[in-house]
């Protein structure tokens, strides 16, 4: 069952009781991520996320981290283009003072100078660590010549100069910007009912969050400016990536190019893997997969391949791409059809997942997930809708992102 409250501040609490399972997740979710950050400000919400666990008024950092462990909750947080999102796993037991322990962090951090600066160099680790990671460099070029330089064309660690130079004052003002009841949902999943789930929300958070009206979020670039954006580095591998035209988030025939992606690059039976790696052998790894945003959505190519045969694998890409526009087959739709079912009924079953999936359905669209009317519209989805979508999908224009130790080499 799941039930909704909106508070006159504009805070939203939705809560999924499931009685079968022996945990609680709750999830503070935010509609703040890099999207809306500009040059001077990219990389803040992420920096937030992390110091937000550096002590509060109550705990210091190292007696925050011990009293989740003295109860054997689970808490992280993470942050993604348009959303952060701060939660925790607990026993039912621990789930008041797991909730009460997240409110703390999320609202009373006091954002020490000096804590301020070890996590800078944490996370300067962390922007380290992912430019030596062809992969993930090759997939932030990507959205940057799909977006261009700002939007959602911007990294979510953003620039080392950034992280070092924020202050107490710089995240007092993004928070006064986009850190209010408006622009938050609370979401509550597992074993809890809507009276327990109200109960924690008014004593640990509702009555302490601030009630300013959130700032306007500016309109976003969509549009794929197929760009292209070759790095060289000194690697082994040749790794290349291809971003389409995909569906927002939520949007009109999302599930049918759900199944178009299954077809075309998620696991071993797809398209990609079976001719890029399987017939000619030309890499290790090839996958794609479809992101959904507010206002767009993208699909996304991945491979790491042979630098000899980059040119070649590319070329192959291209076609295997090409190939949805002529539609799937029976036997690849009944396929695609069972994986995007189970996958969905696989997340009915995960607390975490429902908290996720309801909390962030929420913040996204204003509107309650309709789990019976998701899986009717997978159940409805016919061969002909999906070739109809097939057909439709642009594989002509792309933006493109090369990471080689010679990128001259597979440069058209």
């Amino acid at each position: 069952m799941i039930k909704v409250k909106e508070y006159e501040n504009g805070l939203k609490l939705i809560v999924k009781d499931m009685p079968g399972v022996l945990s609680v997740s709750a999830g503070i979710l935010v509609g703040a991520g890099s999207c809306l950050e500009d040059d001077n400000t990219n990389g803040i919400s992420h920096f937030i996320e992390h110091v937000n666990f550096k002590g509060t008024e109550k705990y210091s950092s190292f007696e925050l981290s011990e009293k989740f462990d003295e109860i054997g909750s689970q808490v992280n947080a993470y942050t993604s283009k348009e959303m952060t999102c701060y939660y925790v796993k607990s026993t039912v037991t621990a789930s008041e003072k797991s909730f009460e322990l997240l409110s703390d962090l999320f609202l009373n951090s006091v954002y020490d100078k000096e804590e301020l600066e070890k996590e800078k160099g944490v996370i300067t680790e962390e922007i380290n660590m992912s430019s030596d990671i062809p992969e993930e460099v090759c997939m932030d070029n990507l959205s940057a010549a799909y977006f261009g330089n700002e939007g959602l064309g911007r990294t979510i660690l953003g620039p080392q100069k950034n992280v070092l130079s924020f202050t107490k004052e710089d995240i007092l003002k993004y928070r006064k910007r986009f850190y209010n009841a408006d622009n938050i949902v609370l979401s509550f999943a597992g074993k809890i009912d809507f009276e327990k789930a109200t109960y924690f929300a008014e004593k640990d958070f509702v009555p302490f969050v601030s009630s300013i009206k959130s700032e306007e979020k500016k309109q976003i670039p969509t549009d794929n400016l197929c760009q292209k954006i070759f790095c060289d580095k000194d690697i082994e591998q040749t790794h290349i990536a291809f971003g389409y035209k995909g569906i927002e988030y939520d949007g009109i025939g999302s599930d049918e190019f759900s199944l178009i992606n299954i077809v075309l690059g998620s696991g071993m039976s797809s398209r990609l893997f079976q001719e890029v790696r399987e017939k000619r052998g030309l890499c290790y790894t090839v996958y794609s997969y479809p992101s959904g945003y507010k206002d767009t959505g993208t699909l996304a190519v991945y491979a790491g391949v042979n630098p000899d045969s980059a040119k070649e694998a590319k070329t192959c890409v291209e076609e295997v791409v090409k190939s949805i526009n002529g539609g799937i087959t029976q036997k690849e739709f009944e396929r695609g059809k069972a994986q995007v079912l189970s996958s969905f009924i696989f997340g009915e079953e995960s607390a975490a997942a429902q908290m996720m999936l309801y909390g962030r359905y929420l913040l996204m669209t204003g509107k309650v997930f309709d789990t019976e009317g998701k899986l009717k519209a997978i159940e409805n989805m016919t061969i002909e809708s999906v070739n109809d979508a097939a057909r439709s999908f642009d594989s002509e224009n792309y933006a493109f992102s090369a990471v080689a130790k010679d990128c001259s080499k597979i440069k058209d």
